[in-house]
């Protein structure tokens, strides 16, 4: 008796932490001091659980020491895989891990559920409720994060569609919902665990099916939704278990990654139901009625020379930032022109790379203050005061047919304002259209010029045309 109060003692004190060290991740400031925290808390709430042993029955404690040793192993193989390969990832493939370490919560939380389903065929009513919802809800997040993994890993390229779609997913689900009820209802027969893998297996089939026909362009959408699966499965089994620290991490996890669901979606003046069930980014849908006058091209020396003496430059970073691992070559260009007295900013959009805070992240690898970074709500005031406005590698966040073309797929979602600037230089490594297959009006504005190349050699040439000046 006595553990199981230091159990829940810990468990509490686990659940601070993870409450805490959520809140201080909300800030790029003390971010990596809020991972710290949450992780001192995971470690506790781990280590405490070996406490359980003592409450062990006589029979039980018969398989203690193998299931310790099998405890320990799971945890050296996952904490040293994890360790190895988040050393190892590149940041154009963190959305990949980000989107396989949510389905591995979510894989983790239904096998919690299998087991307990395994085990405990007669318990209350209320815990197999929740107990089969938690796995229903965590074997979705499970094979759907697998498929956003594929599909941001290039392994899948085109989403994959049929006729009456809809109406199958909708038939799996219902029928993956009946069968959790009959097996509830049949807890005390054997063919509840017949009926029991007849659920999981329509529960893991959902959710490939769920996510296949979801277009590249909204992937950042579903990695955030699937996060907040996560952590309601999480939450469900922790109630399930009746455990305390569970329960919190996964109720705070689960509430923040919907926030999170719902910020992205109106981000692109897109319900979570049009992201989900639409073909958005499926296909190139652009009409071209729009486009007007020629693009223009500038050799990026001269780029360079013109924010050298220009008073306030805004820098937008994209995808295509990350894809040529410039930022830290972006940053040593942005103190020359600091040096210069210019005035340098960056503007990030909420949706621009491929999963939240994407372009926050890789600035700050790159070491850059976060008092020039702001929020596109903070700083699209300031665009038709600013000399220039450097687009690297983002296309959809800045095309102005978000405003005027109502034809548009992405009419009416909130862009930065680059076009109002004075003048618009665009390094891109091509002509080619962003994940929502429009055409970017902004290339043939006026006021804009396109410096073709990989960003990382045109970032270097400009670099090099500024410290050719004080020769």
């Amino acid at each position: 008796m006595f553990a199981q109060h230091i159990i829940g003692l810990s468990g509490l004190v686990a659940a601070a932490l993870f409450i805490l060290g959520l809140k201080r991740m909300s800030s790029p400031v003390s971010a990596l001091s809020g991972i710290i925290v949450a992780g001192i808390g995971m470690v506790l709430a781990i280590g405490i659980s070996f406490l359980d042993i003592a409450d062990l029955s006589e029979a039980s404690r018969v398989h203690s020491m193998s299931n310790i040793v099998l405890a320990i192993s799971a945890l050296i193989i996952g904490g040293g895989g994890a360790w190895w390969s988040s050393r190892k990832v590149a940041m154009t493939a963190m959305p990949q891990m980000v989107a396989l370490y949510n389905g591995m919560g979510g894989g983790a939380a239904a096998a919690v559920a299998a087991v307990e389903l395994a085990r405990h065929q007669a318990a209350s009513l209320i815990i197999l409720i929740v107990t089969f919802a938690g796995a229903l809800i965590g074997s979705i997040s499970l094979t759907g994060s697998v498929i956003a993994w594929a599909k941001l890993e290039g392994k899948l390229k085109k989403p994959w569609r049929f006729s009456s779609q809809r109406i199958t997913n909708a038939i799996v689900f219902i029928a993956t919902i009946f069968i959790a009820i009959a097996a509830i209802s049949l807890r005390d027969s054997t063919t509840s665990s017949l009926l029991t893998i007849l659920f999981f297996m329509g529960a893991l089939t959902f959710g490939l099916m769920m996510t296949l026909p979801i277009g590249g362009a909204d992937m950042p959408v579903v990695i955030s939704l699937y996060n907040a699966f996560t952590g309601l499965a999480v939450g469900l089994e922790g109630y399930a278990l009746q455990n305390p620290a569970l329960m919190i991490a996964g109720m705070v996890v689960g509430s923040a990654g919907t926030l999170l669901t719902l910020l992205m979606a109106k981000a692109m003046n897109r319900s979570l139901a049009n992201v989900l069930f639409s073909n958005f980014g499926d296909i190139a849908i652009s009409s071209d009625s729009g486009v007007h006058g020629q693009i223009r091209t500038a050799e990026a020396s001269d780029a360079a020379i013109n924010m050298r003496y220009s008073s306030s430059v805004i820098i937008i970073p994209g995808y295509g930032l990350a894809v040529a691992q410039a930022q830290q070559k972006l940053y040593e260009f942005v103190k020359l022109l600091q040096s210069a007295g210019v005035d340098v900013k960056f503007a990030i959009h909420p949706v621009a790379g491929r999963m939240p805070g994407h372009m926050n992240v890789l600035l700050a690898e790159a070491g850059v203050p976060y008092d020039i970074i702001f929020d596109m709500d903070e700083i699209n005031d300031l665009f038709p005061s600013t000399d220039v406005a450097l687009v690297i590698g983002a296309n959809d966040v800045v095309n102005p047919a978000a405003r005027t073309d109502k034809t548009s797929p992405i009419y009416g979602m909130p862009i930065l304002n680059a076009d109002k600037a004075h003048q618009v230089y665009v390094i891109k490594r091509g002509q080619g259209k962003g994940y929502s297959g429009v055409e970017n009006l902004l290339f043939y504005e006026k006021n804009c010029s396109m410096v073709y190349g990989d960003a990382n050699a045109v970032l270097t040439q400009m670099v090099q045309a500024i410290k050719d000046l004080g020769n």
